[in-house]
């Protein structure tokens, strides 16, 4: 088969089955092109995305001016490794510094790759600042989290499918109930040698959980008690998503470290970032951290067009706009349908609890006829749809979206 020939949907799945590992379970579509707030499987079918990459296309598929910004970029200097500098990245730095409101940025690809950043400049911190012991530091964690899945990541997940088999795992964690301001405390007052405290500012892969109003406040003043750095990664929830840059703005909270990734390139190129002031930043030297590609010429470009999009398009006003809309008609929807349980969410990052058990295939089975009715999502922990369309999306394809929606459920209820 030559590379370019033109693949049926079962030839491709085919081949992945075959020559690639088996870690991933996807839906069963194949995606050749997207544009917009739309994705075109290899067969021609038009559906509506409505999981954004997970977060990381909240600027639309393919938009314009992300795009030219690369294939620019591309044209003239793609890669220097930080042996050398070049002409993009202080540019980059400065302007994402200026946007979030932050001193330092330390580049990096993946979300994941920010988060192991995060956790070891949080520890760096706390050895050559705060003044605890070396290989004492304990950071703070919360139950059912999602922060990646690297070794170090999942070791203070509590997900038996990331873990089992991977170990041993990383010591120095502390795992409490998520939106428990009163476990927080007591980790907080009984463990001394506490660096940091990670959190998410909603947790997105455990089922859109939006915590208690006041907690992401609450928080931040009792890790400012402690002498504890507040770490938000906001690698799903940050550029726009929520319906603010950040999630953690809608209650004003200025993070001590910043983990950005996903949307910060508009899907189009891995770009990750941690954002800390000089004085956590500067306790990072030569030789400490680094990656060949973090803070490479295309990453630079790609994210300084990804954020300048946010803006000129107001994407944070309207994932607010819409998501007010979404979660209005999907709860109002709720109470007729037993089907569905609740509906929650925030911005245009939202989710559906069916009303079933979480080992059932009752939310595979809705996301099956969501697909053959032009509309894409995907569960997450069995009973749970989350659906998280590009912010780029207008009310009226909103509403045609909510009505496919609607009217899935109903037909499967019957």
């Amino acid at each position: 088969m030559a590379v370019l020939d033109q693949l049926t949907s079962q030839q491709a799945i085919d081949l992945e089955n075959k020559y690639g590992a088996h870690n991933y379970h996807p839906l069963p579509v194949v995606l050749s092109r997207g544009e917009g707030v739309y994705v075109w499987d290899v067969e021609g079918k038009k559906y509506y995305d409505f999981l954004s990459a997970y977060s990381a296309v909240n600027q639309g598929h393919c938009h314009p001016k992300i795009v030219n910004a690369m294939t620019a970029q591309a044209q003239t200097l793609s890669l220097t490794s930080r042996a050398f500098y070049n002409d993009m990245l202080g540019r980059y730095e400065e302007f994402a510094t200026q946007y979030f409101g932050f001193d330092k940025l330390l580049p990096m690809n993946t979300g994941a790759e920010a988060v192991e950043t995060a956790l070891k400049l949080c520890r760096k911190w706390a050895y050559e600042v705060k003044g605890i012991s070396e290989n004492d530091a304990q950071i703070i964690v919360c139950e059912n989290n999602f922060h990646g899945r690297t070794t170090t990541i999942i070791s203070f997940s509590n997900d038996p499918v990331a873990r089992k088999n991977f170990g041993p795992f990383t010591n120095g964690f502390i795992k409490i109930e998520y939106d428990n301001l009163v476990a927080l405390e007591q980790a907080l007052e009984s463990t001394p040698n506490v660096a940091g405290f990670l959190v998410e500012p909603i947790q997105g892969e455990a089922g859109v959980y939006v915590p208690s109003d006041g907690y992401l406040t609450a928080a931040k003043a009792l890790c400012e008690k402690h002498n504890v750095l507040f770490i938000a990664d906001e690698v799903q929830t940050g550029i726009a998503r929520t319906g603010k840059l950040l999630a953690v703005n809608h209650e004003d909270v200025t993070p001590d470290i910043l983990i950005l990734g996903k949307a910060l390139s508009g899907g189009a190129y891995p770009v990750s970032a941690v954002l800390a002031n000089d004085p956590i930043m500067n306790v990072i030297r030569p030789g400490n951290h680094g990656s060949t590609f973090g803070g490479n010429p295309i990453a630079a470009a790609v994210a300084m067009a990804a954020l300048e999009v946010v803006l000129e398009e107001h994407l944070a006003e309207n994932a607010e706009r819409l998501g007010h809309i979404f979660r209005a008609e999907l709860s109002t929807f709720a109470e007729e349908n037993e089907l569905v349980h609740l509906v929650r969410g925030k911005g245009l990052l939202n989710a559906i609890v069916i009303n079933d058990s979480e080992d059932s295939s009752t939310a595979w089975d809705i996301c099956i006829q969501l697909r053959d009715n032009g509309l894409l999502a995907k569960p997450t922990h069995g009973n749970i749809i989350r659906f998280a369309p590009p912010l780029v999306m207008n009310e009226e394809q909103l509403l045609d979206c909510v009505g496919i929606i609607k009217k899935t459920i109903t037909n499967f209820s019957n």
